[in-house]
């Protein structure tokens, strides 16, 4: 199980929320998620990476650099960029999955 996760994007949807709720400690990067906003939010000892804002996607690399051992799940209502698709290991749609089933799954 992670035990922990940062969250880039405003989690609308409430997944790290959700995340906590199972005994996960989530840490948010604030703005653009740039490389240092990341390691502020300690991005090199997580366990996930939660995207919650496509626009975001360009940070998944940079977050995978510093933690080459990072699951990526990307919980977002639009696409990802063709880009960002392979280094994400789920790309979910929070209409189709609610964020307390995907918090359970992960942490399964």
């Amino acid at each position: 199980m992670d035990t922990n996760a940062v969250v880039i994007g405003p989690d609308d949807d409430g997944l790290g929320d959700a995340l906590e709720a199972v005994g996960v400690d989530v840490t948010r990067a604030a703005g653009t998620a740039t490389r240092e906003q990341l390691l502020d939010a300690e991005i090199e000892t997580a366990g996930l990476l939660i995207v919650t804002n496509s626009t975001l996607a360009t940070s998944i690399p940079v977050a995978r650099e510093i933690n080459p051992q990072l699951r990526v799940v990307v919980y977002i209502h639009d696409s990802l960029p063709e880009f960002a698709r392979t280094a994400a290991e789920f790309i979910l749609d929070p209409e189709l999955m609610d964020p307390e089933t995907v918090a359970e799954e992960l942490t399964a």
